[in-house]
């Protein structure tokens, strides 16, 4: 229904527009698909996190996870549905255990969290920012920014963890770094049927030569 829908009004926008040609087409059609699946998916997910008594923590976990993905990257599963599921999973899944582990021992939380931050910088290093087929990062300069402002907001968001005095937002910080590192990663991508998109764009630039 969402795809019909994101169809008619770029055809919509064409009509209207005659000079938007096949490429930026594509690039409005998908901003449809992010701006109309995604408000639904925030607030079946909002909604589940009220029921589940989390609301507050689970919408804490958007805001502080937001900086480091939108630099990150990280896959996109295939269907509404499924991003429904997953995302709910993550953001209220991280805002639940938070709630219940803690760390007693401030030793253990620390080498907890540099685990995250060494594991972190190692899949940063090796896979930011993780883009996706429909949006490529091809810019060189770009992709050299979101690397290195990922370094930056992973590095203070441990370091923000291991200084500040509220459990709660401690573990958002911690679990919620360690996931978003995870999903990244080439086996993220390979388990969720997802490519890289700068890759298949160098893929079908030699298929053409």
């Amino acid at each position: 229904m969402i795809d019909k829908i994101c169809l008619f009004l770029t055809n919509k926008i064409r009509k209207e527009m005659p000079d938007v040609n096949d490429e930026r087409a594509e690039i409005i059609d998908y901003g449809l698909h992010l701006l109309i699946g995604e408000l639904p998916k925030n607030f079946i997910i909002l909604g589940i996190a009220y029921l589940l008594g989390v609301f507050k923590l689970t919408l804490l976990t958007v805001i502080l996870l937001l900086p480091y993905r939108a630099v990150s990257g990280g896959f996109h599963l295939k269907t509404h549905i499924g991003c429904i599921v997953g995302t709910t999973l993550i953001y209220c899944g991280i805002a639940k255990i938070s709630c219940y582990i803690i760390f007693y021992n401030q030793i253990f939380k620390i080498i907890i969290a540099l685990s995250v931050w060494i594991f972190g910088m190692i899949m940063v290093h090796l896979y930011a920012p993780a883009d996706t087929e429909n949006v490529p990062i091809l810019s060189q300069k770009e992709r050299k920014q979101k690397k290195i402002l990922s370094y930056i907001f992973l590095s203070v968001g441990i370091l923000v963890s291991c200084i500040i005095p509220n459990n709660e937002i401690a573990n958002i910080l911690i679990f919620g770094y360690l996931i978003q590192s995870i999903t990244i990663t080439k086996l993220a991508y390979k388990l969720t049927k997802n490519k890289y998109g700068y890759e298949v764009y160098n893929e079908n630039c030699i298929s053409n030569t």
